[in-house]
């Protein structure tokens, strides 16, 4: 099968071990399993979000909080099997649903695992938007959650920090899909999201014209109760910031302030705005590899 997964439709047959951008094998490779309690209130609730980071990337994102697992690529490899006893475990575990983080370029093999298995909880799919349309149909039916980045509409910061121009031209396609799959949100009588997109934007330093204009798509281009936003305030410079002295320092007051107000002032009506103080290292996971084998083999 020639991969056309991500926005980079590299066409390389990774079933015959052939690398493409993301530079993984067909068969998944996880860093941690766990119960995370740092989402959205509608996603983490009160016992948290089963969240299964999946190793590499399609995106090269020179700040990227996870560099370790998406440009190191540290995790271990799982068989269908596996992962298919991992989302009993977060389920028995009490997770309000299986929240798979970053998982564009195993989405056949994720596929593959859930058609043994019983879904009890909602699906949580938690991506970059770099997707194919292609890739998000063979997780139609699966997923009742969709959680996309919108990083850029701007082609220039997209290149220089993501290695993606057409970044916007691919994930705007991508969010239309995933509101195409699960409607409008919906909640459980605890106020839990049960089905719905949420679209995050993580303002970056230096950036604010590019999060108004992220948000003024997300206003015009939605009809309200459509889709929620999320702004985010949690970057901290990490990984190659260093390489890029403008964005190499945290967001300071007054830009969160501007988007914030921003923000406030559009039609947008529903959603999340994460607090500054929110950028510290200690949200980051420590990829441990926490719950990727059997218990009994730990």
């Amino acid at each position: 099968m020639n991969c056309t997964l991500c926005g980079h439709r590299c066409g390389v047959d990774r079933e015959e071990n052939e690398r493409g951008f993301c530079s993984m094998g067909w068969g998944a490779s996880i860093a941690k399993v766990m119960l995370h309690k740092w989402e959205e209130p509608c996603i983490s609730g009160e016992k948290g979000s089963g969240a299964i980071f999946f190793s590499g990337c399609s995106l090269r994102c020179a700040f990227c909080q996870n560099w370790e697992i998406s440009h190191m690529r540290k995790g271990l490899p799982v068989d269908v099997d596996r992962l298919r006893d991992i989302f009993d475990e977060l389920t028995e575990k009490g997770a309000h649903n299986i929240n798979l983080v970053n998982p564009t370029h195993f989405v056949p093999f994720i596929a593959k695992a859930f058609k043994r298995y019983q879904k009890r909880i909602p699906v949580v799919y938690n991506t970059h938007g770099y997707d194919s349309v292609e890739a998000l149909k063979m997780m139609d039916g699966i997923v009742d959650i969709y959680l996309p980045d919108l990083k850029y509409t701007y082609s220039l910061p997209a290149r220089r920090y993501s290695a993606a121009p057409d970044y916007f031209t691919v994930a705007k396609a991508a969010i239309d899909e995933m509101v195409r799959q699960v409607g409008p949100v919906q909640y459980d009588e605890n106020g839990l999201m049960k089905k719905g997109v949420i679209i995050r934007h993580l303002i970056l330093p230096g950036q604010t014209d590019a999060a108004k204009d992220v948000i003024d798509y997300v206003a015009e281009h939605f009809e309200k109760g459509t889709v929620l936003f999320s702004l985010m305030a949690q970057y901290t410079p990490c990984a190659e910031a260093v390489r890029y002295p403008e964005i190499n320092r945290r967001l300071m007051q007054e830009e969160y302030d501007e988007v914030a107000q921003y923000l406030m002032n559009s039609p947008i009506e529903d959603g999340f705005m994460q607090e500054l103080e929110s950028a510290d290292e200690q949200y980051i996971p420590q990829f441990d590899l926490e719950g990727v084998l059997p218990p009994e083999e730990v």
